[in-house]
């Protein structure tokens, strides 16, 4: 059973901490609840070998193709690729880029991933830089970070850029016509921060965009902006930090509600909001978060992605095809008038 090209994912299959197993649970997941036509790439004994472990995986519209090398976590991204260019996240870009898909989920190497898609894509035009865009839980919703670690080191027009292109992701991921953008510094006047920031600011500010001006850190899940801008480093900063907190915060509530008789009753009694809590603030349910500005669709997802989260990403990048966030970001950049410096 096949399906067009246009629709099909290119999924990593050798990508992530404990890759093949959930990667490919999930992706079969997608193709068998939500229809999504999907291309396994990785070793092809390795992937058949989980295939077999489902009974209907000849029913559903999964292909294999098979990329014999792997980026381990701890390569460096640029010298590997070199040395392995059948390495899978390689092979899945290529086959985004010949038409035999439509976007890539990986769960491997960001790195390899980011260049990856800047050698087989290139950017797109008036962007620079790539920047990795998750979707993060705010007291009012969901916001865009951007970026979460595709660009370490960045150049005032490059945030520009960045926040850009959030802003039409936004629009695209939460329905908000006019998003609001912030500029993530130390203080919120308009002088704070370091020369990065400061010129940065001025930037946006006289961009078409609904700017609010700098946010701090204790405003990121306020809800004060739908788009967080940063560099690269400082966003990857912020998303651990912020995935450290809530794992500690479930550990410490669980143990509180187990502790005694009576906190056991009151759990009982709201595990209801307990099971609410821990559906927003699990970066499972978000999937991947897409790589802004390259001329290719890519979602870039957590290592330790579970077949949930891959099932995510991969319906995710299904449904970007489909609305042409691509096409969205392109124009919006366009309009913006963005260029490099």
């Amino acid at each position: 059973m096949t399906t067009s090209r246009a629709r099909r994912i290119a999924v990593d299959a050798m990508g992530g901490d404990h890759a093949p197993g959930p990667v490919v649970d999930g992706a079969l997941a997608a193709a068998r609840y939500s229809g999504v036509a999907v291309t396994l790439v990785g070793r092809h004994d390795v992937v058949a070998g989980e295939l077999a472990r489902h009974a209907d995986a000849a029913t559903l519209d999964v292909e294999v193709v098979d990329a014999p090398e792997v980026v381990a976590m701890d390569e460096k991204a640029v010298l590997v690729l070199r040395g392995k260019p059948r390495a899978s996240i390689r092979v899945a870009t290529e086959l985004v880029r010949s038409g035999a898909a439509a976007a890539v989920v990986s769960a491997g190497h960001t790195g390899a991933s980011v260049v990856a898609a800047h050698t087989t894509f290139g950017m797109l035009k008036g962007v620079d830089r790539p920047a990795l865009a998750p979707a993060i839980p705010t007291r009012h919703g969901m916001a865009v970070l951007v970026d979460a670690g595709a660009t370490v080191e960045c150049r005032p027009a490059h945030l520009l850029q960045f926040g850009v292109m959030g802003a039409v992701y936004a629009r695209t991921l939460l329905g908000v016509a006019s998003p609001r953008v912030g500029l993530l510094s130390i203080g919120e006047e308009e002088g704070k921060g370091n020369e990065l920031t400061r010129e940065a600011y001025r930037l946006l500010k006289a961009a078409p965009l609904s700017f609010i001006g700098n946010v701090e850190a204790r405003d990121v899940f306020a809800g004060r902006a739908d788009v967080i801008v940063c560099d690269g480093f400082t966003g990857n900063v912020v998303l651990k930090l912020s995935e450290g907190l809530v794992e500690m915060v479930e550990e410490q509530l669980g143990e509180e509600l187990s502790s005694t008789f009576s906190s056991q009753v009151g759990y009982l009694l709201s595990r209801r909001a307990f099971r609410r809590f821990r559906k927003r603030v699990d970066y499972s349910e978000y999937g991947g978060a897409p790589l802004l500005g390259a001329a290719g669709l890519v979602l870039v997802c957590h290592g330790r992605s579970s077949a949930k989260a891959i099932r995510n990403a991969v319906v995710s990048a299904s449904r970007f095809v489909a609305d042409d966030v691509l096409a969205q970001v392109e124009q919006g950049v366009a309009s913006a008038m963005v260029t490099p410096r």
